[in-house]
């Protein structure tokens, strides 16, 4: 059984809908690098989509482990420390670049351990 995945329509005023328009016009008249974004300040940090792609697949397995164990967000967050809320982000990849602390506490809390390994090229 898959878990329905629940969107919520976001109640945005005249006035931010205007901004949001601007701000995608923007951005596809200038398509600007991520380098350009960082300088100027839009943003703070960019994390590449392999980088991405890894840790989504990593937290996946994870989230597996943890239903399999059948314990509850609450239980984690009881046995990490962590916030409930936040363990969700993490999970469900809304946490796009956790800290090393944050995985390991998390692993630690289901009863698994986290390695690391570096290649070349």
């Amino acid at each position: 059984m898959s878990a329905k995945r629940i969107h919520r329509k976001i109640e945005r005023t005249p006035d931010q809908r205007q901004g949001l328009r601007e701000i995608r016009d923007r951005f596809q008249q200038e398509r600007p690098s991520p380098e350009d974004l960082l300088a100027r300040g839009d943003a703070t940090e960019f994390v590449s989509l392999g980088e991405y792609l890894d840790l989504r697949a990593a937290m996946l397995f994870l989230k597996k482990q943890r239903e399999q164990t059948g314990l509850s967000l609450a239980d984690v967050a009881q046995r990490s420390g962590m916030d409930r809320a936040a363990i969700s982000r993490l999970e469900n990849g809304v946490q796009v670049n956790p800290t090393v602390d944050t995985l390991y506490r998390y692993a630690s809390a289901i009863g698994a351990q986290i390695g690391f390994s570096v290649r070349m090229g």
